[in-house]
C-alpha cells in the first residue's frame, strides 16, 4: 500500500518562519516585507519580531498569508559582556491568527524599548520571569503549547547552546537547521542538533530561515508548506502535522512509501541519502552526465530489523538529505516507523 510521507493532494507554498521588521529591529516595515517576499515567490511570511506578539491579518489576502508569531529569548544571568552569554531563543507560531497576548511575556526581557508600544495592555499585565535553566525554558514551552503556539528552538550555535542546553527540552515542534543571518555572520547552523534530539525520541522538525533584519537576508532559507489551502487554520494544521520539507535550494516534489520502498523526485540534485537513527544509510550521486532526480530506496530490511532488535536504543526513523551542485540542502522531516505502522 502506498503512504505519501507528504501529502498527495494540495499545493506547496513557500514559507519564511523567522523575519524581523521595524516593530522590533528589522529594517523593513510588515507591508515591505510582504512585498519583497510576494515578489520573490512566498506565499507565507511568519512575523517574528522580539517580544511583541503582533498579528498582520490585514495583509493577509488570497495570495498571501501573514503567521502571527513572535520571537522570546532568555538569556543566562552571567555578569559578562552580552556577546559571552549563552541565551536561548525561541519562535512562537500561534495558531490563533488573532491572538495578541501570550501568557510567558516578561518585561524584563523586552527589547527594543520601541517595540513596547505595539503590545497590547493585556500581554503587558502579565507577570512571567523568566530564568535560564532547563526546566525554566521546560516551563516556558509547556505553557506556549497549551495556549496554542508550536514552538520553534532558534540557531542553536549563534546561541552557543551544546548537547547539555538542549538535549532535556521537551515539547518543541521545530528546530533551525539552517539560519541566514547566523550563517553570513559565521554562524553555520546545521543538522547537528536536529538529529540529537531525534536520538533522543523527540520528533521535531527541520526548518530553513532566514532570521532577515534587511533585505540582505532574506531568500537563503525557507520551508515548502504542502497544504490544501492557504488560509490560516489549515496551514496552521499542516505546520503541526509537519507536512512540510526544509530547503535553502533543492524542491521535493513527491515523497512516499510502498512495499518498503521509499520513492522521492526531486529537482537536480548532486547526492541524495536515506538517513536513519543507526549506521544504515541509502544514498545515490549524481554522474558526470547527469543529476539524480529521482530515487527508490528498499529499506524493507531496515524495518525487519527495527521489528526483531531486541534492545533496541532509539525509536527507528528515516529521513532524506538532498543536495544540489552548489551545496545547498533539503531537508525532510524524519518519519518514525512505529507511527508509519511499519512496526509495532
Amino acid at each position: 500500500m502506498k503512504q505519501y510521507l507528504l501529502p498527495e493532494g494540495g499545493n506547496f507554498y513557500k514559507a519564511n518562519m523567522h523575519i524581523h521588521t521595524t516593530i522590533s529591529d528589522g529594517n523593513m516595515t510588515p507591508e515591505e516585507v510582504k512585498a519583497w517576499h510576494v515578489d520573490h515567490g512566498y506565499s507565507i511570511v511568519a512575523f517574528t519580531d522580539h517580544e511583541a506578539l503582533v498579528p498582520h491579518n490585514d495583509l493577509t489576502d488570497e495570495n498571501f498569508l501573514a503567521v502571527t508569531a513572535v520571537e522570546v529569548m532568555i538569556i543566562e544571568a552571567w555578569p559578562g559582556v552580552h556577546a559571552y552569554k549563552r541565551c536561548y531563543h525561541l519562535n512562537l507560531y500561534a495558531k490563533d491568527k488573532n491572538k495578541d497576548v501570550y501568557s510567558t511575556f516578561d518585561e524584563k526581557s523586552f527589547w527594543p524599548a520601541h517595540a513596547k508600544e505595539f503590545v497590547t495592555e493585556e500581554c503587558a499585565a502579565v507577570k512571567y520571569r523568566r530564568l535560564y535553566n532547563p526546566d525554566a525554558i521546560n516551563d516556558l514551552i509547556a505553557k506556549s503549547n497549551h495556549e496554542g503556539f508550536l514552538v520553534c528552538y532558534n540557531h542553536p550555535d549563534w546561541s552557543t547552546q551544546r548537547y547539555p542546553d538542549y538535549a532535556g527540552l521537551e515539547g518543541l515542534w521545530g528546530i533551525e537547521v539552517f539560519n541566514s543571518g547566523c550563517n553570513r555572520s559565521g554562524h553555520r547552523e546545521d543538522g547537528q542538533p536536529f538529529d540529537d534530539l531525534l536520538h533522543l525520541n523527540k520528533n521535531v522538525f527541520p526548518v530553513c530561515a532566514d532570521d532577515a533584519h534587511g533585505k540582505g537576508s532574506c531568500g537563503y532559507g525557507w520551508i515548502q508548506v504542502k497544504a490544501d489551502a492557504l488560509d490560516y487554520d489549515t496551514v496552521m494544521k499542516a505546520l503541526e502535522r509537519g507536512d512540510f520539507y526544509a530547503s535553502t535550494g533543492p524542491e521535493i516534489y513527491d515523497l512516499y512509501i510502498e512495499d518498503g520502498v521509499v520513492h522521492a523526485s526531486f529537482s537536480d540534485a548532486v547526492e541524495v541519502f536515506l538517513r536513519t537513527e543507526r549506521r544504515v544509510t541509502r544514498g545515490k550521486r549524481a554522474s558526470e552526465d547527469a543529476p539524480v532526480n529521482s530515487v527508490a530506496f528498499d529499506i524493507n530490511q531496515f524495518i525487519e530489523d527495527s521489528k526483531h532488535e531486541i534492545a533496541m536504543r532509539y525509536r527507528p526513523w528515516f529521513r532524506f538529505e538532498i543536495k544540489d551542485r552548489r551545496g545547498n540542502l533539503a531537508y525532510t522531516r524524519a518519519y518514525f516507523l512505529d507511527e508509519l505502522g511499519l512496526i509495532p
